[in-house]
């Protein structure tokens, strides 16, 4: 069977947020805690956090300083091929059923595609985790630049963007500064 996995990217320096992300509280536990709970609730059992974080499932990035798709390609050194739901630290409004149905339904995957995300967010994404997509990351993080991120990545592989209601874009909001967090949590 192949690998049906959670990564949570938490290895960034938060440096518009002026401190950690990933440990701001969130309803009384850590935010990186909430992400991993939701990732579970979504029905993943194994749920990765990229980046080096002590007391927790970590990959620590190959390359430290090359963003959310740098972590995302050291984890996908370090797993096996299967799909994969990518989801950012920072956006803590994300529900169980979004990610259940970026990862399981089967209606959102067309013949072609090695990934499913909302329009206008990147994040979360169902990935297929294969050679090509693999060599894409690489390809990516080789042009540097804009092109070493994840819309690029994105760009590349075929993916399929599902539309995003009003709804789906107050779950898809996330923390990147002091007020964006603030935002979120009132």
């Amino acid at each position: 069977m192949s690998l049906r996995a959670a990564l949570v990217l938490a290895g960034g320096q938060s440096m518009r947020m002026g401190r950690d992300k990933a440990m701001l509280p969130w309803h009384g536990r850590p935010l990186l805690d909430h992400m991993i709970g939701l990732a579970r609730e979504a029905g993943i059992d194994h749920v990765y956090v990229s980046g080096d974080r002590p007391g927790y499932r970590s990959i620590p990035d190959l390359e430290p300083g090359l963003g959310p798709l740098g972590g995302l390609a050291s984890a996908a050194a370090a797993l096996p091929d299967g799909r994969l739901l990518v989801l950012a630290v920072d956006m803590p409004r994300l529900t169980p059923g979004l990610l259940r149905a970026l990862m399981d339904d089967d209606t959102h995957w067309r013949a072609n595609d090695s990934c499913v995300c909302h329009e206008g967010a990147p994040l979360p994404m169902a990935l297929e985790l294969r050679s090509d997509t693999r060599a894409a990351m690489a390809d990516c993080l080789a042009t540097g630049g804009r092109g070493a991120s994840i819309r690029a990545l994105q760009q590349r592989i075929g993916t399929h963007v599902l539309a995003t209601t009003p709804a789906i874009e107050l779950m898809l909001a996330n923390g990147n500064t002091p007020a964006d967090w603030e935002a979120l949590s009132s």
